[in-house]
């Protein structure tokens, strides 16, 4: 992610703080959605918007990691290091990985199950091969479950990290991706 250099801020080039954005407001909303689906039967759809969301969330992740890979981010400062340097790395690819296994969870017991699975009723996206009484798919549903708080929670301390270098360390790391 080519350096874009504004004033003494290193920041992440014009396409990475999109995906950015743009995949944070799809997986926060997701999250939501899959945690809120049960209160909210009866009253609107959310499992299709559920899963053609899914969807589109692994499509950007995947176009954002060969982004990623092919242009470099800018340097954390100079002052993170140590523990810090390795937690940020930790949690990102946690983030990274989260956003590939949590649609791939949910892709495969959705496979399974009898509905067509739409992406926003546009066409219809090809089931995996696996059915209801797969191993596979009870554990996919399962882990889709658990890793989804695992997500929040690394999706909130993630926030909390970056609101900590702007208003506590004042530094420019939060302006990196503004």
């Amino acid at each position: 992610m080519a350096t874009i250099y504004d004033g003494q801020v290193q920041r992440y080039n014009s396409v990475a703080r999109a995906l950015h954005w743009i995949l944070a407001i799809l997986i926060i909303g997701n999250l939501a959605g899959g945690l809120l689906h049960d209160a909210l039967e009866g009253v609107v759809e959310v499992m299709p918007i559920h899963k053609a969301t899914g969807l589109l969330i692994l499509a950007l992740t995947v176009f954002r990691i060969v982004w990623r890979l092919t242009n470099r981010p800018p340097p954390l400062p100079g002052h993170v290091h140590g523990l810090e340097r390795t937690a940020a790395q930790a949690a990102h690819a946690g983030l990274y990985a989260l956003m590939l296994v949590m649609p791939l969870t949910g892709w495969i017991f959705s496979s399974a199950g009898k509905w067509p699975l739409s992406f926003y009723g546009l066409f219809d996206v090809p089931k995996l091969p696996f059915t209801k009484g797969d191993p596979i798919v009870g554990a996919a549903h399962e882990g889709h479950e658990i890793l989804g708080w695992v997500f929040l929670a690394l999706i909130v301390l993630h926030i909390a990290a970056a609101l900590r270098h702007h208003f506590v360390l004042k530094d420019n790391v939060l302006r990196r991706m503004a």
